[in-house]
């Protein structure tokens, strides 16, 4: 039963039960019995059950005149619009790349050695220090040297008095052989010792200029310009032609050096971009390829792309590992920012905003992405240019809702 049928039955039996109270009413004054106390009551009473009948009938009215209300508003209001803001897509250059990690070196790096044997006696530097060509880094007793060039020496100055004694002779007989005083085998003896004397004077003054130049060995010098590396030696330590002393490195020369699987080698060439890329992703600065290696690597079935670092940050350092990103090629395409995409059952969808018959509508969308840039998609497919994607309030949009665009 509905509501305006119980409020009429309501009505109707409050109506005869009026009524029949008045006719006891009356029956009861012409019988005369004041005494009765049930008929006393009766009349007094009587116009009750119609009072509720009519308050019935008030309510019951009421609600069904706000019922009608309502049900009209809502049938005339709807929902209320959501306000959304929204992107309109256009081209724009993507880029297809691939992320390597690549190892800083340089070509001005250089590991120091000394050129002979001794022990340390002095280091002249300390790590970190710049330093230019020729300046002292390290000095190695150089006394056992110093002695053997002091010996020479003294036997140089000897063979030079014998070549000075002999030039005399060979001076004076000659003389005398001009002269007819002596045969020409004394002569020539004379001729030959002086030969010999002259000989063994030039043999001492090679070993007396050798002695000399690896005495000047025994102080190590950096052999280029650039900043000292770790000294791993300290005073005290024997050291051999071997022993690495510690290294120089020039920063102006620093290359990256890319190992790029096989499957992307074909697309190697000298020219094109690396960015090097910071710990947060972003791009700090733009170089290029500028060489290729002819083969693989055997031990890791990779190809060797050198990129010239002539644009880096100040805080590279050489054998640091980089984030090196390698631009292969840069093509028109659309993006999509991340926040504007949802996913359900594994598929992809965002929210489009299209024309309705009283305003705008969300439409809900499929969409294909692709690679992270930043923080959009790459859209592979489901939408074009000049689309109007809901980049906000899309957890609270459902197909067909009406949006106002903010």
């Amino acid at each position: 039963m509905d509501t305006d049928n119980l409020c009429a039955s309501v009505f109707i039996c409050g109506v005869h039960m009026w009524h029949g109270t008045r006719r006891r009413g009356a029956a009861s004054h012409t019988r005369r019995h004041p005494d009765n106390m049930l008929d006393h009551i009766r009349a007094r009473y009587a116009w009750l059950p119609l009072a509720v009948a009519l308050a019935a009938a008030a309510a019951c009215g009421g609600s069904g005149g706000a019922a009608s209300q309502g049900q009209g508003a809502g049938r005339q209001g709807g929902a209320p619009a959501a306000g959304v803001k929204v992107l309109t897509l256009e081209l724009r250059p993507i880029a297809d790349t691939s992320d390597f990690i690549a190892t800083v070196r340089s070509l001005h790096s250089t590991t120091v050695q000394p050129q002979v044997e001794g022990v340390v006696n002095r280091i002249l530097v300390k790590s970190g220090d710049l330093v230019r060509v020729g300046t002292p880094l390290m000095q190695i007793d150089p006394e056992k040297q110093a002695a053997n060039v002091r010996s020479t020496e003294s036997n140089r100055a000897a063979r030079e008095a014998d070549v000075t004694y002999w030039r005399g002779q060979v001076q004076r007989l000659k003389a005398l052989l001009d002269a007819g005083a002596i045969s020409r085998n004394e002569y020539d003896e004379a001729q030959h010792q002086l030969e010999t004397a002259q000989a063994s004077l030039a043999s001492l003054n090679a070993q007396v200029r050798e002695g000399q130049v690896e005495l000047r060995y025994y102080r190590v010098t950096a052999p280029q310009a650039g900043v000292v590396g770790d000294i791993p030696v300290r005073q005290g330590d024997r050291v051999t032609t071997s022993t690495i002393i510690t290294t120089i490195d020039d920063k102006r020369g620093l290359e990256a050096y890319i190992q790029v699987p096989l499957e992307r080698a074909p697309q190697l060439k000298a020219g094109l971009p690396v960015q090097i890329l910071d710990d947060e992703g972003k791009v700090v600065a733009t170089n290029q390829i500028t060489f290729v290696a002819p083969r693989v690597d055997p031990a890791t079935q990779t190809v060797l792309a050198k990129a010239a670092l002539r644009d880096t940050p100040p805080s590279v350092k050489v054998q640091q590992f980089v984030r090196a990103r390698v631009v292969w090629r840069t093509v028109p395409g659309l993006t999509i920012p991340i926040v504007a995409v949802t996913r359900v059952s594994g598929q992809y969808f965002c929210f489009v905003a299209e024309p309705g018959g009283q305003g705008p509508v969300a439409r809900q969308r499929p969409v294909q992405v692709g690679a992270v840039l930043g923080n959009d998609y790459v859209v592979q497919g489901g939408l074009k240019p000049g689309d109007r994607v809901i980049v906000s309030g899309v957890q609270k949009l459902a197909d067909g809702a009406p949006v106002r665009l903010e």
